[in-house]
């Protein structure tokens, strides 16, 4: 459970009620009032080595921008939802590349008017559309905050068409399972070889609870994905992720595994990364080789098409062997 140092709000969430639940709930801890929680001057001054303090801090504001961003992947739209950054350290996360050290977990109140807008524009489709709540932060990390995760799902389910879809690196799914309304949500649980998630994903669920939540949520009746992401490419990645796809085959009922859906996503990198974790994270495993990527453009960098198509042979390869008969939604 996530214990904040410090909470930094804006004056106007006291005009929400969770907005009052949550300076409550917080009532013994230190308290600052922002004017903009996109811009806390204090924070961004602050050095890259102060990155995993900051990351103990928990913003609250009022989200303004509720613009929704077409998508062609698993989604017909990226929807601004409830939260935003994560309270973990991931050495890649792609949100540092958006916030830099101020990747911190900002929460957002006005979660009637974020919800209204996805079931207005869900009800008035020709199509069931599908939307993305969870493209800047971790839903159910967020829960244990907000119980926001357990609303949103009995709110939803209200709607009389679409879906919510969202990923996660956590396991404390047990909130939801019970729920009414599960068949119009998609959840995709994100999977790492044990080496990367111990070593990389900081502050995440290990593999282990992850896929017990997997379990979980299958057989609560939950439709569910498995997200292997980001793929990093180290020496010995080949014998990594085998052992990965083999301790998915040997743990996941069969039953409950056949219509389980994959989706790979290849690790991107950036020089804001490589800044921040030189200087808060001295000693980690190093992800970046410059031998293995080119430049993306803007600072950001990519695997090399040649080590790239290698390794996308090899996970097709992997797919076959172990899950001939599940779905891969794309490799990106």
């Amino acid at each position: 459970m996530f214990k904040p140092s410090a909470i930094y709000y804006e004056q106007d969430i006291l005009n929400y009620d969770l907005g009052k639940e949550l300076i409550n709930k917080y009532q013994d801890l230190p308290k600052y009032i922002i004017q903009n929680h996109n811009n806390i001057e204090e924070m961004r001054k602050k050095e890259n080595k102060e990155f995993p303090r900051m990351k103990k801090n928990l913003i609250i504001g009022v989200r303004k921008t509720l613009k929704f961003v077409e998508n062609h992947k698993v989604s017909n739209y990226l929807v601004p939802y409830t939260s935003s950054g994560c309270t973990a350290m991931c050495l890649y996360c792609y949100l540092v590349c958006h916030y830099n050290k101020c990747a911190y977990l900002r929460l957002f109140v006005n979660r009637e008017q974020i919800l209204n807008k996805i079931i207005k524009v869900s009800e008035n489709s020709d199509n069931d559309l599908v939307f993305e709540i969870g493209s800047n932060s971790d839903l159910i990390l967020e829960n244990t905050i907000t119980g926001n995760l357990v609303w949103t799902i009995k709110n939803f389910s209200k709607c009389k068409k679409g879906f919510l879809t969202f990923p996660t690196k956590f396991h404390m799914v047990d909130d939801i399972l019970s729920l009414e309304g599960k068949d119009k949500i998609i959840i995709r649980v994100s999977l790492n070889p044990n080496e990367i998630i111990n070593k990389v994903e900081l502050g995440t669920s290990n593999l282990k609870q992850r896929i017990e939540a997997i379990i979980k949520l299958k057989k609560a009746g939950y439709k569910v994905g498995i997200l292997i992401a980001p793929i990093i490419l180290l020496d010995n990645y080949k014998e990594l992720y085998e052992e990965l796809f083999i301790t998915i085959k040997k743990s996941i009922p069969t039953e409950l595994m056949k219509d389980i859906f994959f989706e790979l996503i290849f690790m991107t990198y950036s020089f804001i990364h490589k800044a921040i974790n030189t200087e808060a994270f001295p000693n980690a495993i190093q992800i970046y080789d410059k031998t293995k990527f080119a430049s993306k453009g803007l600072g950001k960098y990519s695997y090399k098409k040649d080590i790239r198509n290698e390794a996308t042979d090899f996970f097709e390869k992997l797919l076959n062997k172990y899950f001939p008969n599940n779905k891969l939604w794309y490799i990106s």
